[in-house]
């Protein structure tokens, strides 16, 4: 029997495909946006899969595919994947490691891919449990327009025109700002100049799903007016998906089965739990443990009631009915009573406290407390040429070679009091670490001598640990004595609203709360997170839950933001109100060292055997900034004086200014090799290489042929240094004619005639 039910199954999805395949084809719908045609297409490609589209903006083109599993996933969640991959072919070039091919995840992928899910995530229906997945492919990238964006909208127009249940579509823009003009979907080369990169994805009804942006101190009306910008090109991709779905007449699935709680064991579970819970979330006196025990001791104990009262009850429904009690009483404390679980008000911050140089080793530290979320920040530094090195497919899709200031986020499990992994970085640390990066690049200078490493460790949480980042990596830039232009702090903002009645999609009444806690983040419809200082913002992460907000709550979440971030930034100054005028003591150095051209065989050494040596012993890193210019970085001021020592050691080379242009002296040699002899002039010389090419005039495979033997001595002629390579030029070649030459002898600085050369040559011989 279920054989013959899964037969049946797959031949009703066959069916479907073949319906798909015939009755679909090529359709395509463009939208002008300020003179920029991007174009959406559907039924040419990948036509099994529930729905794909391809969306091309200039000569960018990527295909987004969307499948959904028609049985339900037993997980308890909206089990959603989506990947984002950027293909190297479609940048024109090929992979560099060793298998020529794709490997693993580049972090700027899963920064696209996390951005995707936000924006179409909110717009499934409550309940749906069914497996989706959705591939982002780019077929062509020009270098001029980036794919991320077209990716948004791909995924918008795939899930649209397939049948899969989805309450969309939405759109996508970028919108930047350049010489105080904004433009919509920016090339790269224009984005280069531009102050504000900012990413929003509108619903119908001019409504806001996702916002993403990172600024250099814009404004906040400036902010504002770009996200009214943003949206309102948005709505101009939204009719033109929903064009392409009234041409392909797409109808929608019915799931078998949308998991939510009862009606009548919610309110069982109402009639039990109700009170309880509201005393827990009424008493002040909890903090984040004890009151996630509290009322998980209420649960354990009201799910024993519900599932003797409905012993038929899945437990799925069990728990999901416990949950929405929970959260629609913790709900209406916000909405009816204005009151907190902690005892805030709506606008309140939590106690905050800083401290500074923490440990004296480290260059830079931090700790920042905001009530029981707690951040520990450090800060690196070392030479620019530990930057990050981009991939070539970032590199070419985006432009970015490398970057001298990073911020890596860490979330270890006991952070909330629980066991798991550790190792790796999971794909919300690094949203966290990037969002916080954001929030501080803007003040860091743009020339500065060192690459720059802010670590995040978090050590407590209860909400907004990456707004928390934000402030404790800039304490920490201030006491490391980075000259960063201002001071950034950064809060979460949260949402709880109640819906229209007679159209859900329309919110009735709402609170803002500001510095959310874990729990309000949970139960709410927004997680909206913004830094930047007292002048202005300079990143933004709005994290919506529900399918819209209207411009009007974006824009008082802004403010509520701007009045809580001016009251973060007067509690941090207390604690270091500017950078500090120097670095500390123990912290690296960088210096300039000329090394004369005439030197630089020496101070290298044969195959860079000494810049290693120096390198090695000192542990400092040496780059070369121009001919004779080398930069040394040391990472103590201790090793920087041990490198001066090795290196005046080294290049050490008082006998060689009595060469003279021309003259003949006696060499030894040191080595026989295949290409030539190592031959030395003076005891306290590197030895030098003559080549084959100026033993003889008879061409030869190797000095052997003319019975040279480590030890004997020869003449060679000098004739200064390579301008090009430093390198010392000597010949003895030129000596087997018979024109008489000058002989010079370096032993105690004495001179001698060619017949006195000859006669000692004579001799020797």
């Amino acid at each position: 029997m279920r054989r013959l039910l899964t037969l049946t199954c797959s031949l009703s999805r066959a069916a479907r495909r073949s319906v798909w395949s015939s009755h679909r084809s090529e359709k395509t719908v463009g939208v002008d946006l300020e003179g920029r045609k991007l174009e959406i297409s559907t039924g040419k490609l990948a036509r099994f899969a529930d729905g794909c589209s391809v969306v091309q903006l200039g000569e960018t083109s990527v295909m987004v595919t969307a499948v959904s599993k028609t049985k339900p996933s037993p997980s308890q969640f909206m089990p959603l994947v989506v990947d984002y991959r950027q293909k190297a072919a479609a940048a024109g070039r090929i992979p560099t490691n060793y298998l020529r091919r794709e490997m693993g995840t580049s972090d700027s992928e899963i920064l696209t891919s996390r951005l995707i899910d936000r924006s179409i995530r909110p717009l499934f229906p409550a309940g749906y449990f069914y497996d989706t997945q959705v591939l982002c492919n780019i077929l062509a990238a020009d270098g001029v327009n980036d794919p991320d964006v077209l990716a948004i909208n791909g995924a918008s127009a795939a899930l649209g025109v397939s049948d899969i249940p989805w309450n969309g579509p939405v759109g996508a823009v970028r919108i930047g700002l350049i010489d105080g003009e904004f433009v919509v979907n920016p090339s790269r080369k224009e984005m280069n100049s531009s102050t504000l990169n900012l990413v929003v994805t509108g619903a119908p009804s001019s409504q806001v799903v996702m916002m993403e942006a990172a600024a250099e101190n814009i404004l906040q009306q400036d902010f504002c007016h770009a996200i009214k910008l943003g949206v309102k090109h948005t709505q101009q991709i939204i009719h033109a998906i929903q064009q392409l779905a009234r041409e392909l007449k797409v109808v929608k699935r019915t799931p078998q089965k949308l998991f939510t709680a009862p009606p009548e064991m919610v309110e069982y579970t109402r009639l039990l739990a109700g009170e309880k819970i509201y005393a827990v979330f009424t008493d002040f006196s909890h903090d984040k443990v004890s009151r996630d025990e509290a009322v998980n001791k209420i649960r354990l104990d009201t799910e024993e009631q519900v599932k003797e009262k409905f012993p038929q009850a899945e437990p799925f429904e069990v728990i999901e009915a416990f949950n929405v009690v929970s959260k629609d009483i913790f709900r209406n404390l916000v909405l009816t009573e204005y009151r907190r679980c902690d005892g805030r008000d709506l606008t309140s911050l939590r106690d905050i406290s800083c401290e500074v140089d923490i440990f004296k080793p480290l260059h830079g530290s931090a700790l920042f407390q905001r009530g029981q979320t707690q951040v520990l920040c450090t800060v690196t530094f070392d030479s620019i040429e530990s930057s990050v090195k981009t991939d070539i497919i970032t590199t070419a899709l985006s432009g970015i070679k490398d970057k001298n200031f990073m911020l890596h986020y860490e979330f270890p499990p006991y952070a909330t009091n629980e066991i798991g992994k550790m190792g790796g970085v999971n794909r919300r640390e690094l949203g966290h670490g990037a969002l916080a990066e954001k929030a501080l690049r803007p003040v860091i200078p743009k020339e500065f001598p060192f690459t720059i490493r802010v670590t995040s460790e978090v050590l407590e949480s209860n909400g907004s640990s990456s707004m928390a980042s934000a402030c404790g990596g800039s304490l920490a830039l201030m006491d490391a004595g980075v000259p960063i232009s201002s001071a950034v702090a950064g809060v979460a903002v949260g949402l709880i609203s109640k819906p229209n009645p007679e159209k859900l999609s329309e919110i009735h009444d709402y609170r803002l709360l500001t510095d959310i806690l874990g729990i309000e983040d949970y139960n709410g419809d927004m997680d909206f997170k913004m830094a930047g200082t007292n002048k202005g913002i300079t990143a933004l992460q709005a994290d919506i839950k529900i399918p819209g907000l209207p411009l009007k709550i974006v824009m008082e979440a802004i403010q509520q933001a701007t009045v809580a971030k001016k009251e973060i930034l007067g509690i941090m100054n207390k604690s270091i109100s500017k950078p500090r005028s120097s670095r500390k003591e123990n912290g690296p150095v960088v210096e300039n060292v000329r090394v004369p051209i005439s030197r630089r065989a020496r101070f290298v050494g044969p195959g860079g055997y000494n810049l290693r040596r120096l390198q090695a012993q000192t542990g400092v890193t040496i780059s070369q900034v121009d001919e004779e210019t080398f930069s040394v970085f040391a990472p103590t001021p201790h090793a920087l004086h041990e490198a001066q020592e090795f290196i005046t050691d080294i290049c050490k080379d008082d006998q060689e200014q009595q060469l003279e242009f021309g003259a003949v002296y006696t060499a030894t040699i040191m080595e026989i090799r295949d290409s030539g002899v190592m031959v030395k002039l003076y005891p306290n010389m590197t030895a030098v290489l003559l080549h084959n090419s100026q033993l003889d005039h008879k061409r030869i495979k190797h000095p052997s042929a003319l019975g040279l033997e480590v030890g004997q001595q020869i003449q060679v002629k000098y004739f200064g240094r390579d301008p090009m390579d430093g390198r010392m030029r000597l010949s003895r070649k030129v000596l087997q004619s018979p024109a008489a030459t000058v002989v010079k002898t370096l032993s105690e600085k004495q001179s001698i005639t060619m017949g006195a050369a000859d006669k000692e040559t004579s001799s020797s011989s």
